[in-house]
């Protein structure tokens, strides 16, 4: 047990799946994790973004339980995976999500003016391109609830990448995961890969707080990847943390500490952006 979810305000209660949309036949959920009891305000949202190189992985995580005992109405959101179809696809379908529920705020008593969004490697990567593309026309996707915005108040992305062109290594073979998201090899394709990069579209006047979580030695994801995005928002004067785990891997594997630590600083993050109010210790 964290010491965040020691000091929890609410049980965490999981709904019945949702499906929020089709893409090209594909049918496409949410798995819902809500405070119980019901918060008497509208609750703020966290939406959770599933890593799996974008080809793997799926909705039905606990990620977002910690989120819930803390008040958020949380959703962790599935999205075709390149198997499936190439990006943009993945954060048409997430954009996708983020209106829906602004579509269904009454419904589900959420307040559609502040969500977050944050993942975990491939989830952070959408999590930080859904951050720095609000109002592009070509990334929204779905015309589903098409009268509200995706637009989110605060990013977390935890081992993301950044910039596909930079990775190197395997990342330029034809078969790795960041070619069969964008269906083409990085280098022979520079222009597709770009179009992949959140750093691409990051703009002074659109962009939300961002805290990027990076272990220090990762060797999926380097960590160079959270420093270059750290950088190009910072240069965008946009209100961004880069907190470094020192000695920590791609999934935070080697030090017990490293989750709780994590949980604390997103809930922490969350709490400032989505409620105004002040870290816990």
């Amino acid at each position: 047990m964290t010491e965040t979810s020691k000091n929890n305000r609410y049980a965490a209660k999981s709904m019945p799946e949702v499906l929020y949309t089709n893409a090209k036949g594909i049918p496409l959920y949410l798995n819902i994790i809500q405070p119980d009891p019901l918060p008497l305000e509208p609750m703020p949202v966290v939406v959770y973004i599933h890593g799996g190189g974008w080809e793997a992985g799926d909705h039905m995580g606990s990620e977002n339980v910690e989120m819930a005992e803390q008040g958020f109405f949380t959703v962790n959101v599935q999205y075709r995976l390149s198997g499936q179809d190439t990006f943009p696809a993945q954060l048409q379908d997430v954009k996708t999500a983020i209106r829906w529920l602004r579509a269904n705020a009454t419904r589900y008593h959420i307040d559609p003016e502040h969500i977050g969004v944050w993942g975990h490697s491939a989830g952070g990567h959408l999590a930080a391109m859904v951050g720095t593309t609000a109002g592009i026309p070509e990334l929204e996707g779905s015309e589903a609830a098409s009268a509200y915005p995706s637009s989110v108040q605060a990013v977390v992305d935890l081992s993301g990448p950044s910039d596909l062109l930079t990775m190197g290594g395997t990342h330029d073979e034809p078969d790795s995961p960041e070619a069969r998201l964008v269906g083409a090899p990085l280098q022979e394709n520079k222009e597709l890969a770009r179009r992949a990069n959140p750093i691409t579209y990051i703009r002074t006047d659109k962009l939300p707080p961002f805290l990027i979580i990076h272990g220090t030695n990762d060797t999926v994801v380097p960590f160079n990847q959270g420093e270059a995005l750290y950088a190009a928002l910072r240069q965008a004067q946009a209100d961004v943390t880069l907190h470094p785990i020192e000695g920590e891997d791609h999934v935070f594997s080697r030090r017990s500490q490293s989750w709780p630590e994590i949980y604390r600083l997103t809930i922490n993050f969350f709490n400032k952006h989505l409620r105004g109010e002040r870290d816990r210790k």
